[in-house]
């Protein structure tokens, strides 16, 4: 809907629209409750308005009215994010960066891509295999997330024991800040000495700091011939076990886990049983394979595990189509368990703490949540856990919540005693906020505020979120 077809009764979007005759503004109540919202759904959007700008110059004169006019800014990406840091309910500007979606340039050189901040993780892998690289980052949500929603989050994924995070993949951004200034962060160089480096600042900040227009992206090799397993295990013990084995014997690109509920949820979901039986535990991991040798070293790790008792079944693709459909068994977990409005705990500890706290976390989970069904999975070699908990019919949604905010903050004091993180990749935005102290220090916080203060002293950019 373009501005001229809709009716901006506000004078302070009038003048907006007067300032930038080119912008268009949604207010049409759908387009409030869609744009408004992220995958939490636990609070009821409301937006002043909707301003899709197609350019950064738009971006720029946008955070300057709303300086001026003192009303608070919520930048949006593909909104999939899972703590709430793009919900708007306080009458904000919802930003989209939807429309800036377009791959801006490509450097054979530098062997980087520079995009908009709405092209989609999907465009971009797409975009680097036309030139023979790829971008590493990637998780089960590439069709719709987008790389400013990445950014803010550092996202991390699948992938991440092998390529680490979004973090390691950003040459350069350029970006307004919340005070409406222009900043060109790194410009794509590998060494850059020359004071402090902002862009890391930028990237996890949510969206607090300033919103991305453009990203430089790192490109690199394709990663040579790999292969998929499918493992079952015996018990909690052994997923540590296999992944020490597998991690010494080979060269993994990944190594993830689910649980026997979770296989169940994507099972009726769709997905095609690979492994006859049930077992407590599972692993699907990816790993290079590019001869023979490589696959006798595979097998050989294999029947170790079996040995020991730390492996009890397993498969190898056999085709394409099969490692996808084992890679299935994982990556659709979220979707499968989308129907069950699950209250989602998204931590981290390090690899080395992780069977220590995945006892104490058991024990809690199993202690606290009796009657209600919990599903776990997520990145082991990273030490990074997804728990999602399944509101029972019965139970109404206050009260579900409020029982998960209790278990939530026994979760923190656990995380807080293993040196974890209350929030691995999805960010703290509304949901994790009452938590951060039991991540950051109170000094650290303090600075966190400071530095807030000054990207954005008026306060308007994605306020609430992180910390008050």
């Amino acid at each position: 809907m373009s501005t001229q077809a809709t009716p901006l009764t506000d004078p302070r979007l009038a003048e907006l629209a007067a300032e930038c005759p080119a912008l268009r503004l949604l207010t049409e109540p759908g387009d409030l409750e869609h744009y408004g919202r992220d995958w939490t759904r636990r609070w009821t959007p409301a937006p002043l308005a909707i301003a899709l700008p197609a350019a950064a110059e738009e971006v720029q004169a946008i955070v300057r009215w709303a300086n001026r006019q003192q009303i608070a800014i919520v930048p949006s990406g593909g909104r999939t994010g899972l703590s709430g840091g793009a919900v708007a309910a306080q009458g904000e500007l919802v930003v989209s960066l939807e429309r800036m979606n377009r791959v801006l340039g490509f450097d054979p050189v530098d062997r980087t891509l520079t995009v908009q901040p709405g092209i989609t993780l999907q465009a971009v892998h797409d975009a680097a295999r036309e030139h023979g690289l790829i971008y590493p980052v990637d998780f089960a949500a590439r069709g719709s997330c987008s790389i400013g929603g990445n950014i803010a989050t550092n996202a991390g994924g699948i992938r991440v024991i092998r390529y680490g995070n979004t973090r390691e993949w950003i040459a350069g951004l350029k970006a307004v800040s919340g005070a409406g200034e222009w900043l060109e962060l790194n410009r794509g160089l590998i060494k850059n000495s020359s004071g402090y480096d902002f862009r890391h600042l930028l990237i996890g900040s949510e969206g607090t700091l300033g919103i991305v227009v453009e990203a430089t992206l790192k490109l690199t090799d394709p990663p040579p011939p790999s292969q998929t397993m499918l493992l079952a295990l015996p018990d909690m013990d052994a997923l540590m076990q296999v992944f020490a084995l597998f991690r010494a014997r080979l060269s993994l690109q990944a190594f993830e886990f689910f649980t026997d509920i979770a296989q169940k949820h994507v099972l009726a979901h769709g997905a095609q049983r690979a492994i006859d039986g049930d077992y407590p535990y599972y692993v699907v991991t990816e790993f290079d394979a590019v001869d023979a040798t490589a696959m006798d070293v595979a097998l050989s790790a294999f029947e170790h595990g079996m040995e020991q008792g730390w492996i009890v079944d397993g498969v190898i693709a056999q085709s394409e189509a099969q490692a996808a459909a084992l890679w299935r068994l994982r990556e659709g977990i979220t979707e499968s368990l989308a129907p069950h409005r699950p209250y989602k705990n998204d931590i981290s500890v390090r690899i080395g703490a992780v069977p220590a706290f995945l006892h104490e976390m058991q024990t809690l989970l199993s202690h606290e949540y009796p009657d209600i069904e919990v599903v776990w999975f997520g990145h082991i070699g990273d030490g990074n856990l997804h728990i999602n908990v399944l509101k029972p019919a019965a139970l109404d949604d206050a009260a579900f919540i409020a029982q998960c905010e209790h278990v939530t903050k026994l979760l923190a004091a656990t995380l807080r005693r293993h040196g974890g993180s209350i929030s691995a990749e999805h960010g703290i935005g509304l949901v994790k906020k009452p938590y951060l102290e039991s991540t950051r220090g109170e000094a650290e916080i303090a600075l966190m505020r400071q530095v807030r203060h000054v990207f954005d002293p008026r306060g308007i950019l994605n306020p609430g979120k992180l910390f008050d």
